[in-house]
């Protein structure tokens, strides 16, 4: 991770700032998916538990990487709504995070349906091993995103990890996150 590209969001009187950042994340989401990408990360410079990601996504990736995805047309829609930053190294005093997705467990009902399922549980011995349960609130900030195959709106969650002085290597999803790779922080 020795180069960034920081898409900067302008304000706009008709469009919260976090609705154009989930507008933007669900774009550079499908073409991250659609090229199978898994070099390039993603941080939130302005992130701030619990409310907010901010108004800046910070790209991060090899040069030739990063150069291919900003030369196909994702952005298409977002262009009034957005300022692009050049391809530049990485600040060599830059530290290193981890930005890791975090799913609540905040439907226990659903859970207990989906362990019958999986383990061939009745429902009488499924409803027992989730007796008591609660639904998990997270108090992180999030985007609100519509599921490609389903539709249905989601919360992605976001929870930032300690700072580190020296990079973990790793790939990257299609959402630019990584269980174990980490990304500078500056």
């Amino acid at each position: 991770m020795h180069h960034y590209l920081d898409i900067h969001l302008r304000p706009d009187p008709e469009f919260p700032p976090h609705q154009l950042m989930a507008a933007l994340f669900a774009k550079l989401h499908r073409v991250l998916a659609q090229s199978q990408a898994n070099a390039i990360g993603v941080s939130f410079p302005g992130y701030a538990a619990p409310s907010t990601l901010g108004d800046t996504l910070r790209l991060f990736g090899p040069v030739p990487d990063l150069t291919a995805l900003m030369a196909q047309p994702w952005l298409s829609g977002m262009r009034d709504h957005a300022t692009l930053g050049a391809v530049t190294p990485v600040p060599a005093t830059a530290t290193h995070r981890q930005l890791q997705r975090v799913q609540a467990k905040s439907n226990p009902e659903r859970l207990m349906r989906r362990q019958m399922r999986r383990h061939g549980l009745s429902e009488a011995e499924g409803r027992a091993a989730y007796e008591g349960a609660k639904a998990e609130l997270l108090s992180l900030p999030f985007l609100a995103l519509a599921s490609g195959s389903t539709g249905q709106t989601f919360k992605l969650f976001f929870k930032l990890g300690s700072l580190e002085a020296q990079s973990q290597p790793g790939t990257f999803n299609a959402y630019g996150l990584s269980p174990t790779a980490t990304v500078p922080w500056f």
